[in-house]
């Protein structure tokens, strides 16, 4: 069966808040042409559903619209900016492909519904293919990343094995070769990892223990990935920045300093948690508050820690991804 105690600790962890730590690196071979912001994707939760619900909005706070009244988790917006995927479905396929413009959509069947739960959300940069969350059902030794194709789930591919852990997908280098993902095992957190899209190469970015908040957001120009951490278990969570080879990692100074990551037992005190990049990589989007279900809204801020702006007032508001123009 799927392991509770380590879906409990992903829920508790993406709830908590976010850190952001930029290191001045350039010349990556992932770089790629910046692309233009579109609408932002987002979970909105909804206490008379008891779950969240899928919106998007300018980012600028303008046209926010509510895009289906379903229950929805981990938005995430295509390569091209003209769809989104979902981690599930209620049928059991692994993934709903939306069309935000008027709320259709496809179910991506699973593959190996005997055998496996996955939910698959993570688009690979040229659109064919989906990272997903794999749990054996009854084989623990399944536990582990898997890839399948967008368009039928088929292709059903093998990237980690985490046995009897969890192995979560964040997001694929801009050009498609690696992909960064956090670790659990059932003593709590490891860390962030990066693997090559054929499932070599393994290597820990992060210190082993990171109390992650977010699974890695890879930046356009390839050189960092952006997550949010708790700095210690009693802080909120604040937003960092490491290369992908594990150098380089430091906390995003987002101003006020008292924004981001104090005390759990300090009154007022905010995490910031989701953070994903801009597409012109910019700017970093995050949820702020103390819970996605209950007080946060979307932010954005500069990636050096500057220019800080709310962006949603919905106030249950979390998930962020910064979509292209189309």
């Amino acid at each position: 069966m799927v392991n509770r105690t380590l879906v409990s600790l992903v829920a508790l962890a993406v709830g908590a808040g976010a850190l952001v730590a930029l290191a001045a690196f350039s010349g990556s071979a992932d770089a790629k042409p910046r692309s233009e912001n579109g609408r932002i994707a987002f979970g909105r939760f909804d206490p008379n559903l008891g779950d969240t619900v899928l919106y998007t909005v300018n980012p600028d706070g303008s046209d926010e619209r509510q895009v289906l009244p379903d229950p929805i988790e981990c938005p995430h917006w295509s390569p091209d900016g003209t769809r989104i995927a979902t981690c599930g479905d209620p049928s059991g396929g692994s993934s709903r492909i939306i069309d935000p413009s008027d709320g259709t959509y496809r179910i991506v069947p699973n593959p190996d519904p005997a055998n496996l739960f996955l939910p698959c959300f993570v688009w690979t940069p040229d659109g064919q293919g989906l990272a997903c969350e794999g749990f054996g059902l009854a084989d623990p030794s399944l536990n582990g990343i898997q890839t399948i194709r967008v368009s039928d789930g088929g292709g059903l591919t093998r990237i980690t094995s985490n046995p009897g852990g969890d192995d979560i997908p964040g997001d694929y280098s801009p050009d498609g070769h690696r992909l960064v993902f956090a670790r659990l095992t059932e003593d709590g957190p490891v860390g962030l990892f990066v693997v090559n899209a054929n499932g070599t190469g393994l290597k820990q970015i992060t210190p082993t223990g990171t109390l992650f908040s977010s699974f890695g957001s890879w930046s356009p120009q390839g050189n960092e990935i952006v997550f949010s951490q708790h700095a210690t278990f009693d802080a909120r969570s604040s937003i960092w920045v490491v290369h992908a080879d594990g150098s380089g990692l430091r906390r995003v100074p987002v101003q006020p300093a008292s924004a981001c990551g104090g005390a759990f037992a300090e009154p007022g005190s905010n995490g910031c948690f989701g953070p994903a990049w801009s597409p012109d990589g910019t700017e970093i989007v995050f949820a702020k508050g103390t819970s996605g279900d209950s007080d946060s809204n979307l932010y954005a801020v500069h990636e050096d820690g500057t220019g800080l702006h709310q962006i949603t007032h919905g106030g249950r508001d979390q998930s962020p991804d910064w979509g292209v123009v189309p």
